[in-house]
């Protein structure tokens, strides 16, 4: 079995763990408010902001036997490279005041999530920063585009109010792939199962994330 779907099948309790916060049933069932999605939106820019200084950090701590892998962290920055802009955009096309969110906390568990990541990398191994990206581009790919079309119809919304849902649903698709490709090249046992034990931690921690979400996030309709 290649090391792709040994990840793939190492982490089916974790991803069920995440598949079933509320918030995205809900979402999935158009039963969402506006105030929760501006709320998932908030969460999405504080972790995401960080994901390029994550890969830069990856990237200056991978060996040199790992050249081919941090070739592929830099295509990967240049694609992720002002992301949690379009995040800020979404939530003013929702017509919330975007610099609150610039310039407010993470939940605790988002800050708890980027922290591990950050450990992950500076403690124990940069190669178990795809652990974190097996979950994040895994769940655009199964969710993304569904949810934004039924939250868009259910509110109402256009779709400029979607671009980091939207643009994340079909461009991971493609990144799944470049990312399966890349996986079943990591050979050495102990490096899987790192990356393994990275993925189940990280499938719970942004599992948590969506179930710390709420509709009292304080943000302020523009006026």
């Amino acid at each position: 079995m290649a090391f792709f779907e040994q990840l793939t099948e190492a982490t089916t309790t974790e991803r069920q763990h995440l598949l079933s916060a509320p918030i995205i049933h809900k979402a999935l069932a158009g039963d969402i408010t506006l105030d929760d999605y501006v709320a998932f939106l908030e969460q999405a820019y504080h972790h995401v902001k960080h994901t390029t200084p994550l890969l830069m950090a990856v990237g200056s701590r991978l060996p040199e036997d790992k050249e081919w892998l941090r070739n592929a962290v830099a295509e990967y920055i240049e694609e992720e490279v002002g992301h949690q802009e379009w995040i800020l955009n979404d939530i003013a096309a929702c017509g919330y005041d975007k610099e609150i969110v610039r310039h407010s906390t993470p939940h605790p568990e988002t800050e708890l999530m980027v922290a591990y990541a950050y450990d992950t990398i500076n403690r124990v191994n940069p190669i178990g920063f795809f652990g974190m990206v097996q979950v994040l581009e895994g769940t655009s790919v199964s969710i993304a585009e569904n949810a934004a079309d039924k939250i868009r119809a259910t509110l109402n919304l256009p779709t400029k109010a979607f671009s980091y849902m939207y643009s994340h649903g079909s461009l991971d698709q493609e990144h799944i792939k470049f990312f399966e490709n890349l996986m079943d090249r990591i050979d050495s046992p102990a490096e899987q199962d790192q990356i393994i034990h990275s993925a189940k931690m990280f499938y719970r921690l942004y599992g948590d994330i969506f179930r710390s979400l709420h509709s009292d996030h304080g943000i302020r309709k523009v006026a």
